[in-house]
């Protein structure tokens, strides 16, 4: 199995990070906008579709408030990982500030290098994005 792990600061207070992070059905619009083109949420799964045409169904495995936090599997869609389970976490930094973590998991370890370039690039587009999430609100 391959890990990738992913974290940077953003200039907002983890409560307003966690106001983006927790809207699960509004990636598209709040947390990645333009790297997500549209998000479709049906209950507790979502169909996420990116810039790339990339198309994945993600279903929510938890949602916590406490540890502000949220974990999400990959069920279906265009990206055919055996498995990807992953976690992103809002956590108090200096100054109020957020340290964001983003970890995967995924099988088969071939799925690595593309996801971790999907993890890159949706990291810029999120740390623009939350910079901004008081304007969001």
């Amino acid at each position: 199995m391959a890990s990738i792990h992913k974290e940077f600061v953003v200039e907002a207070t983890p409560d307003e990070v966690w106001d983006v992070l927790r809207d699960f059905g509004a990636v598209h619009e709040r947390l990645a906008p333009g790297f997500v083109t549209e998000t479709l949420l049906n209950a507790d799964t979502r169909i996420v579709t990116f810039a790339d045409g990339t198309v994945v169904a993600e279903r929510l495995v938890d949602l916590d408030p406490v540890r502000r936090s949220v974990a999400y599997t990959v069920v279906g869609g265009s990206l055919h990982p055996s498995h990807h389970h992953a976690t992103m976490q809002a956590l108090p930094e200096e100054g109020g500030r957020t340290r964001f973590v983003w970890h995967t998991d995924v099988l088969p370890e071939a799925l690595a290098a593309p996801i971790a370039d999907f993890v890159e690039q949706g990291s810029m587009v999120m740390c623009r994005a939350l910079a901004t999430a008081k304007e969001l609100r």
